[in-house]
């Protein structure tokens, strides 16, 4: 299948009638024997893609650090000591720089991200200039910079912004255990402004993170049963920060990182399922575990926001060993 006709496919799936999933339901899935699990997921997998192809995104931080919101598992938060060093907006040209380079090394999507509440007037005139130099690359792109304000998705979509990236993080019950300055509605109102502005939609959420089996099958519920469903849903695995109130959490067993990536595949099946944060940790044999239970798009390149990713070398060594392709 042709990238072309991948897309044709995930939009025939994203119009389809779609099912309102329940937690037990989602539950379910969650305590299926793996193998039965990653069957499952690997059916409806290719029942909408092409089962061997994979979307590159690249993610760079535009602007770093001093972010006023107390998200637990943030480096960036201005609220916690982390030896980050904040940065000011990046200049227009290193971004556009930094989006060529990634366009070379074989990225399709190029994804920025500003440490803010939310984009004043005046710094997002420079994002939409940023946008609109990326896109003239040829590259989808994609942004990352809080809540948003009346009227600013739509400045945005002018632009020819393509996905506007707003994770939920967790489900509504755990999120005050992990986010207190602001709401899980605050972030389902920028994502209601992002769909009405016609921008796709980038949400997924993070585990690892202390919750429960049963709060990571609400959070692929919520996700689930939007309106439309995201067309990009990135899981990501907790990277505990030093200095951040989750620094010291437990890792997640791989094998629930696994369940959590089918789960999405199946109640999301026309949506880009992304690898992000903490595949740096993960072993060329966990993310092949992950694209087989439906994972198909990653970051990639040497760094996200402020964390490490796998090299490039170490990547591409990986596409050939399983026989991916990039689109």
């Amino acid at each position: 299948m042709q990238a072309s006709s991948l897309s044709a496919a995930s939009s025939c799936a994203q119009s389809a009638p779609v099912r309102r999933w329940t937690t037990e339901a989602v539950l379910a899935l969650y305590e299926m024997p793996l193998m039965d699990l990653i069957f499952r997921a690997q059916q409806v997998h290719r029942e909408n893609f092409d089962a061997n192809a994979i979307q590159r995104s690249a993610l760079l931080s535009v602007k770093t650090g001093g972010c006023s919101e107390d998200c637990s598992y943030c480096s960036q938060s201005a609220r916690y000591d982390t030896d980050l060093a904040r940065e000011r907006l990046m200049p227009i040209g290193e971004v556009v720089a930094a989006a060529q380079a990634a366009k070379d090394k074989g990225a399709s999507r190029f994804c920025m991200g500003a440490a803010w509440r939310g984009p004043k007037d005046n710094d997002l005139d420079k994002v939409l200039e940023m946008v609109r130099e990326v896109k003239a690359l040829g590259m989808q792109t994609c942004v990352t910079l809080g809540m948003l304000k009346d009227g600013q998705a739509e400045k945005l979509k002018e632009a020819g912004l393509d996905y506007y990236n707003h994770n939920l993080d967790t489900d509504k019950e755990f999120y005050g255990q992990v986010i207190k300055s602001h709401t899980h509605d605050d972030r389902l109102d920028t994502l209601d402004q992002v769909r009405d502005a016609g921008i796709n939609v980038c949400s997924g959420g993070i585990i690892g993170m202390g919750e429960s089996r049963k709060n990571r099958a609400a959070l692929i519920v919520q996700l689930a049963n939007l309106p439309v469903p995201p067309e990009s849903v990135p899981i990501n695995n907790l990277v505990p920060i030093p200095g951040t109130p989750l620094a010291d959490n437990p890792r997640l067993d791989p094998f629930e990182f696994v369940r959590t990536v089918a789960a999405a595949r199946i109640t999301m099946p026309g949506s880009w399922v992304r690898l992000s944060a903490g595949r740096q940790e993960m072993s060329d044999e966990l993310q092949a575990l992950c694209f087989l239970a439906g994972a198909n798009s990653m970051f990639y390149g040497d760094h996200l926001l402020t964390t490490g990713n796998p090299e490039v070398d170490r990547d591409d060594a990986l596409f050939a060993r399983l026989g991916l392709k990039a689109v």
